[in-house]
């Protein structure tokens, strides 16, 4: 099994770093049988699987559950586990009693929070208490009001320089490697050498040291996309197409047969 180490290694012989966001025990299977490097479950399972239209209503319970199926899908793949909006950002004390309720009872290897210098005594404490941390800069969706919605960050000057500031105060402060999400390529290229850390791209150009999609974004599950999702598989239309014709034979007694059938 992977632990931080590897990552921090990986960076250092240029080794590209693939990670998988997912929320279940089939899909997390399937990434460990497909030789992914690493699992996020991320709080987008708020929007993904529950359907709402933002990832601040999820829970740290609802994180746990998650991360336990995933867990038991990929017992041997390195899983970091998203902290949730306000499981962090009240007190020190409280981000450490979450974070350390979701490695004991999922028995994953990290959390994810997200945020920089505002954040960093946080984190810190975090790390501190034996608690392995991924940061997250960029497009960081638990701040989607604030930062009015979800779009390109880092495309001012100033943007910039704040983004660049705070990845190295988070690798200063320990944490093994930071999510750059939906920020220009050059400055994802910019932020990938100037650091030690490895960075995990997700809408930040192929300079990142590593990529992370969505499960259900990668094979197709919705009609529409975001630009930086590559579709590898159609998977929602066969599914749909499944379901149809499943519903067609039921109706027309074609299903079961004789070879669905025990006799």
């Amino acid at each position: 099994m992977k632990t931080i180490n590897d990552f921090i290694e990986a960076k250092e012989k240029k080794e590209k770093i693939t990670m998988v966001s997912t929320y279940d025990y089939w899909s997390a299977m399937l990434c460990q049988e497909a030789g992914v490097d690493s699992i996020l479950v991320g709080d987008s399972v708020g929007m993904v699987v529950q359907g709402k239209e933002t990832t601040l209503p999820v829970t740290v319970d609802e994180m746990i559950y998650h991360a336990k199926a995933v867990r038991r899908g990929a017992p041997d793949t390195f899983i970091v586990v998203d902290m949730p909006f306000l499981s962090y950002q009240v007190s020190k004390e409280q981000a450490v009693e979450n974070a350390g309720r979701i490695l004991k009872e999922t028995g994953c290897q990290a959390v994810k929070v997200e945020g920089g210098e505002e954040i960093a005594p946080v984190i810190e404490k975090m790390i501190s208490s034996g608690i392995p941390v991924m940061g997250h800069l960029g497009l960081t969706p638990q701040s989607v009001h604030a930062l009015g919605g979800y779009k390109v960050q880092g495309k001012t000057k100033e943007q910039q320089r704040k983004i660049i500031k705070d990845a190295q105060i988070l690798q200063n402060i320990g944490v093994f490697s930071i999510v750059l999400e939906v920020i220009p390529s050059t400055l994802a290229k910019e932020i990938t050498d100037i650091l030690e850390i490895p960075t995990i791209g997700i809408g930040a150009g192929k300079d990142t040291d590593g990529q992370v999609l969505v499960f259900q974004d990668m094979i197709g599950i919705f009609e529409k996309s975001p630009k930086f999702v590559k579709r590898y598989l159609e998977g929602g239309k066969l599914i749909k197409e499944a379901l149809t014709k499943f519903n067609e034979e039921v109706k027309k007694g074609i299903f079961p047969d004789n070879e669905h059938t025990y006799q």
